[in-house]
């Protein structure tokens, strides 16, 4: 084994071992809560600051009913401070939207949820310490970092596939968040000029190419859903088996694509349609070794993520940990 791979071995063991300066100041018993703030459901989980996860919520609420969603929360933190004992130490929240640039609320999320944009959570919940607010794809991909797929990388890609196409980096251990707070939202990547226009107007983009929302287009009418197209391939449907494998080997490309542009060791690739398992992996991983340039002898790596509809709430609870909640900004 060379120097450096000694070297890299011991600091990772350091790292996993050792948790964070600012967890280590927080008390023996302490618990922290991470909220992650969805369409119609709040995902929460009370953690250690080690990040062993003691309880998980799921709770839904009425996205018609103006400010349902934020009484929904509250109601939550209280109910987790009684079964708990103690309130939280410290409370991270994630949402859909971009992160105001001091990280305290979100500052911009047209058309839903109505009440989000400017809402001061520590206010809102009368928290004695300030909670960081981050967008809800940037806080999933710290939630695999932290406890999920890529424990342990400092250079990594998340892909969602759902309805849309979801997306963050992170490069050399910093999350990548720009300067209006949007960078990561690699569904929004350009694969086809002459291709129809996405939801924020980039011509035939991965989120067209791959996303739910765009699937009768591309089976011609066919499929409903891309599970049930998927279906459909694995039955052995040649029609279906020619749309899915143009949608991977076009997902492909876009991989290959950030790969050249960021550099990433692992590509973690999460979402409603990642569940497809080996119909999805198998032929992606094919195709990503077809197309990428390759800087090490086994190319970067592509794996589903760990920790499903809860990875924004584990890295919601992550980024208060590693925030300091007397700080004028709370982003990093």
């Amino acid at each position: 084994m060379r120097k450096s791979e000694v070297s890299r071995s011991a600091k990772e063991e350091r790292a996993a071992s050792c948790p964070s300066p600012r967890a280590s100041r927080l008390a023996p018993r302490a618990y922290v809560l991470g909220i992650d703030l969805g369409g119609s459901s709040v995902k929460a989980v009370a953690v250690t600051p080690s990040g062993r996860a003691l309880a998980r919520f799921n709770e839904p609420f009425d996205p018609k009913r103006r400010m349902d969603f934020a009484e929904t929360i509250r109601r939550l933190v209280r109910r987790v401070g009684a079964e708990r004992g103690q309130p939280a130490q410290r409370i991270g929240l994630s949402a859909p939207g971009l992160a105001a640039k001091d990280g305290r609320s979100i500052a911009f999320m047209p058309g839903r949820l109505r009440g989000l944009v400017g809402l001061i959570w520590s206010e809102f919940l009368r928290t004695p310490s300030a909670i960081p607010v981050l967008n809800d794809a940037h806080a999933a991909l710290l939630g695999e970092v932290w406890q999920g797929a890529a424990r342990r990388c400092e250079n990594v890609i998340m892909i969602t596939l759902g309805t849309g196409v979801g997306g963050a980096a992170m490069v050399d251990g910093r999350l990548l968040q720009g300067r209006s707070g949007k960078a990561g939202h690699l569904g929004h990547t350009c694969l086809d000029l002459d291709g129809p226009p996405d939801v924020c107007h980039m011509p035939g983009s991965l989120e067209m190419a791959i996303g739910n929302c765009s699937i009768r287009e591309r089976s011609a009418g066919r499929f409903e859903t891309t599970h049930d197209l998927i279906a459909a391939h694995v039955a052995g449907d040649e029609e279906a088996t020619r749309v899915w494998l143009k949608s991977v080997k076009a997902l492909a490309s876009a991989i290959g694509s950030f790969s050249n542009i960021l550099d990433p060791e692992i590509a973690v690739i999460g979402g409603g349609i990642a569940r497809a398992g080996a119909a999805l992996f198998e032929p992606l991983v094919r195709s990503v070794r077809e197309v990428e340039w390759k800087t090490n002898p086994s190319g970067i790596k592509i794996v589903p993520a760990e920790l499903g509809e809860f990875a924004g709430a584990f890295g919601a609870a992550w980024n208060a940990i590693r925030i300091d909640p007397t700080s004028d900004s709370l982003k990093r």
